[in-house]
């Protein structure tokens, strides 16, 4: 038990420490509002979806802006599980041949494949900072509202699904700071996060 506890408290340690690694979210958000703003300004569908592939390379490197902006990096701090990352990335970037595919076959279905397919690494980043229930939340939530879009609102699939998901990224930073600004409680427990 001792084990289990003790790598709790690392992974909480380091969920506060990096104020639950929030520069991240931070640039999805951004990128995201970008994406709707393209699809409000009358983006075509296969420019927005050649941007959004395009610019979804922007991603860690606006990340690493905003660590450098809120002295938050991420990168350098390493814990006992921070090598879980490389394959939980490696695992999320495993649905590109999935959107490739649609953007060939059937364009409109590109967006939804994008919000849900860049969502699928948020639970285990979570387990990484031992909140578990947090960045999952974020990814039910993102799939759930992304999907209702785009079944029963496709005119909004490359405007209204890229704003929600950056209105859902937004409102998880802020839950993340807010939650990560709160002191650790000292647990004598392991609990399943």
């Amino acid at each position: 038990m001792s084990l289990i506890t003790d790598l709790r408290a690392e992974r909480l340690a380091a969920y506060h420490r990096l104020r639950g690694g929030f520069p991240i979210p931070l640039a999805g958000a951004v990128w995201w509002a970008a994406l709707a703003g393209a699809g409000y300004a009358g983006l075509q569908p296969q420019t927005w979806i050649f941007a959004a592939a395009a610019g979804s390379g922007l991603l860690f490197p606006l990340a690493m802006l905003f660590a450098r902006l809120f002295r938050c990096d991420f990168m350098k701090d390493r814990t006992a599980v921070t090598s879980v990352l490389a394959p939980t990335f490696i695992g999320m970037l495993l649905f590109w041949p999935i959107a490739i595919s649609a953007w060939w076959s059937f364009p409109s279905l590109f967006p939804l494949v994008l919000a849900i397919g860049m969502s699928l690494h948020w639970p285990v980043i979570g387990w990484t900072y031992g909140k578990t229930a947090i960045y999952t939340a974020h990814a039910v939530v993102r799939a759930v509202v992304c999907f209702y879009i785009w079944n029963w609102m496709p005119e909004g699939r490359m405007t209204l699904l890229p704003a929600s998901v950056a209105a859902i990224y937004l409102l998880t930073v802020l839950v993340i700071l807010v939650d990560s600004a709160r002191p650790p409680k000292r647990e004598l427990e392991p609990a399943a996060a």
